[in-house]
């Protein structure tokens, strides 16, 4: 089993995807300015990545924030995602979610509160948001 013991480590590849391999192990914090597979174990949290994929034999404990995360394994920890989170059929979160979009697929196991919070979505380029807007999600 590989194994990382370092309380901060950043990786980036000339692609921008990152690898956690089903046989490695990871402690500390993670940035993954790209995307990041979890096949294998993270003791700690992961930040700054894209997309987060928790595989079916990925464990994650500790806290994900991310634009968007699918898991598939387990997490035991707080998810935050600027855009959605997917639960799907097999995987147990364990935590809060929070996203403006969320879905848990028939046979995901979560345990934890939930927030959808559309002002929490990265802006949209092509829709800006004015201030009657943001007024009347605030109403709502």
């Amino acid at each position: 089993m590989a194994m990382f013991k370092n309380t901060n480590i950043s990786f980036e590849s000339k692609n921008g995807d990152t690898v956690i391999g089903t046989e490695a192990y990871f402690q500390g914090t993670l940035t993954a300015k790209g995307s990041l597979r979890v096949d294998g174990r993270i003791d700690g949290s992961i930040v700054d990545a894209k997309i987060v994929t928790v595989g079916k034999s990925g464990k994650v404990k500790g806290d994900i924030s991310c634009e968007i995360c699918y898991v598939s394994g387990e997490v035991k920890g707080n998810v935050t995602a600027l855009d959605h989170i997917e639960a799907l059929a097999g995987s147990r979160v364990d935590g809060d979610i929070r996203a403006p979009r969320i879905m848990l697929e028939e046979g995901a196991i979560f345990n934890g509160n939930c927030s959808m919070d559309p002002s929490r979505k990265a802006p949209d380029a092509q829709q800006p948001q004015t201030k009657n807007q943001k007024t009347e999600a605030k109403q709502q």
